[in-house]
Order: structure tokens, then C-alpha cells, then sequence
């Protein structure tokens, strides 16, 4: 059953990784690195001062920071577990697909996609019903995740399971923070 589900796996991958064109690499090689995001994070971070404070503001920084390291260390250990090669390190399929970044460590499973997912899907848990679109928090991991395949460093289930443990951790943080509220976190 598991070697089904790794060969579906790679096949979704060369599917995937196969869209891309040289033409859009180096702005997929822009969109993978977190630092280009930063105008982003910026604006949202302006946004939700704005609305919360600087005190408040702090804390959920805090919030974020941790769920960031909790989602890191996870991955670090899952891959140290594993030992999944990332796709662009496999003999079975990296003469077939687009590698345009190449990594030497494990695949599985993306902390990129893990910390993305946790930190908007927590920002999003405690500030829905502050913006008229609040899914929108969901764009930035989703475009993230996915240049993680089309640049060949990620399986599509190295992508799903990361969504899910950073979900995971958004919601253990988001309840942390219901069960400190409104005495210490008075935001939602």
C-alpha cells in the first residue's frame, strides 16, 4: 500500500514539476525564498498592529516564532527519520523532471509548507473576523508550497504532510491562546 502511495506520488510530482518552463524559474526561485516575502509580511504585520496594538502585537510574534520552531524541529526530525530523497536526489526520477534548485537533505516533510500553513492558518484562526477576506491568509502557503515542487525539492506529500502538522500546530497554539484569553491574550 505504501509503495502505491509513493509511486502515485512521484507520478503527481513529474505531472506537476513538468508544467513549469524556463522562462517562469526564476521567479519561482524568488517565491521559495521567505526574504522576497517580506513587503508581505510587512503589510500584514502593519495592518495588525493597527488593529491589535504593540502589546498584542509582541505576543503574537511570539505565537508565530514558536510555532515557526515547532514546525522546523519536526520536519528536522521527520526528515532525519525517513530519509525520503527530495526528488531532484532520486535515481528514479531525476533524469525525467526539472530540477532548477538542487538540495542534498531529506524530503520528507516540507517545513517550508509546515511553518507557512501554521502561520496563516493561526493568523487567520484569531483575526477572521477582523477582515472581509480573511482566506487570503491561505495564498501565501499555497503559492510557497508550490514552488517547492516546481523547483524539484518536493513530493506532493511532502507538501500534504506538512500542511497538515503546521495545521496541526495552528490549532494547538490557537487553543493555547483561547485558554490564556482575555486575561493575558485579550485579541479574539
Amino acid at each position: 500500500m505504501l509503495d502505491k502511495l509513493i509511486a502515485v506520488d512521484k507520478q503527481l510530482f513529474v505531472f506537476l514539476n513538468g508544467l513549469g518552463s524556463e522562462s517562469y524559474d526564476s521567479l519561482w526561485l524568488l517565491i521559495t525564498k521567505q526574504i522576497y516575502w517580506t513587503p508581505l509580511f510587512l503589510v500584514v504585520f502593519i495592518i495588525l498592529q493597527k488593529k491589535i496594538g504593540w502589546k498584542q502585537m509582541w505576543i503574537l510574534l511570539l505565537f508565530i516564532a514558536v510555532l515557526i520552531l515547532f514546525t522546523d524541529q519536526t520536519a528536522n526530525v521527520f526528515k532525519t527519520t525517513f530519509q525520503r530523497l527530495r526528488p531532484c536526489n532520486d535515481p528514479e526520477i531525476m533524469d525525467i523532471i526539472r530540477v532548477v534548485k538542487a538540495s542534498k537533505t531529506f524530503s520528507f516533510f516540507s517545513a517550508h509548507a509546515a511553518s507557512s500553513m501554521g502561520c496563516a492558518l493561526l493568523v487567520f484562526l484569531l483575526f477572521k473576523k477582523h477582515f472581509k477576506y480573511p482566506f487570503l491568509f491561505f495564498s501565501f502557503p499555497l503559492i510557497f508550497a508550490y514552488s517547492r515542487i516546481y523547483l524539484g525539492v518536493h513530493f506532493p506529500l511532502d507538501i500534504i504532510a506538512g500542511y497538515v502538522f503546521g495545521a496541526f500546530y495552528a490549532l494547538l497554539f490557537y487553543k493555547l491562546h483561547k485558554l490564556a484569553q482575555p486575561k493575558y491574550f485579550p485579541l479574539a
